[in-house]
């Protein structure tokens, strides 16, 4: 589904992502990890096109997208949901949804002509958009401006967006980061869904090892923008590389085996 060839962005002399090369699979979800400043958002960041990658590719469904934009490769079926929310804040719940929901016919030429053919698709949009509402448990604030909701559902609404543009391959970068316990659950029940599907991957930045263990089928750890360790979460999460790094203990494979 989705592929990254040496994937490499430096800053000046830094190397913020180093040669990364991962394969996802179709229904799969793949937890991203590493301790702070490892290269998780930055290498997300290049994946989705907010960042120009220095050099390696990007691959969707074996179709090169590395020279296409956000918006574009947003269109080609890459949905990515931000740490910090990224919505309308001064429309409705509802109207956030729609919006999106309405981008997705357009970019694939269904909206309808005429004037009745509008209207019908103006129902049809709406009433999508209130059943993925209704999916975030936020069908009884459709009404409510964006930028008054409390932080647990801005996030609710963000997965919204997400869903409603329909992507063959879901982002999420630490999606119950500020979340209530009350409401983390509602979306990690959606990520936990999302990844039953066949027809799509999902992608999961996340700092909680809980959450981690249990909704990953595999692992990919990163450690000063290089992949030091992939594979299943019990072997990855026991693996000394991986307890070295979030101790800030670290050493490359040569060194350990000098040690050995």
């Amino acid at each position: 589904m989705l592929e990254t060839r040496g994937l490499t962005v430096r800053f000046g002399g830094h190397v913020a992502v180093d040669g990364v090369s991962c394969r996802f699979e179709a229904g799969t979800l793949t937890a991203i990890v590493g301790p702070n400043g490892a290269g998780k958002t930055t290498f997300f960041n290049l994946v989705s096109g907010q960042l120009p990658a220095t050099a390696g590719s990007v691959l969707l469904q074996g179709e090169d997208i590395t020279a296409l934009s956000a918006p574009l490769r947003t269109r080609r079926g890459l949905g990515r949901a931000f740490q910090l929310t990224q919505l309308f804040p001064q429309l409705s719940v509802q109207e956030n949804v729609r919006l999106a929901v309405q981008s997705r016919e357009q970019g694939r030429g269904r909206a309808g002509l005429g004037l009745f053919g509008v209207w019908s698709d103006w129902r049809e949009w709406i009433d999508e958009a209130r059943q993925l509402l209704e999916q975030v448990q936020l069908g009884g604030k459709a009404d409510a401006i964006a930028a008054s909701l409390p932080h647990g559902d801005q996030r609710k609404l963000e997965v919204a967006l997400l869903m409603a543009l329909q992507p063959r391959v879901y982002m999420f970068d630490e999606p119950t980061a500020g979340m209530s316990l009350d409401d983390a659950p509602v979306v990690l029940d959606l990520i936990r869904a999302l990844k039953t599907r066949s027809d799509c991957c999902v992608l999961l930045v996340e700092h909680k090892m809980d959450v981690v263990r249990e909704l990953a089928d595999r692992i990919v750890v990163l450690h000063h923008g290089a992949k030091v360790a992939d594979g299943e979460p019990a072997a990855v999460i026991a693996s000394a590389v991986v307890q070295q790094a979030y101790l800030g203990v670290f050493e490359t494979p040569a060194e350990e085996a000098a040690h050995a």
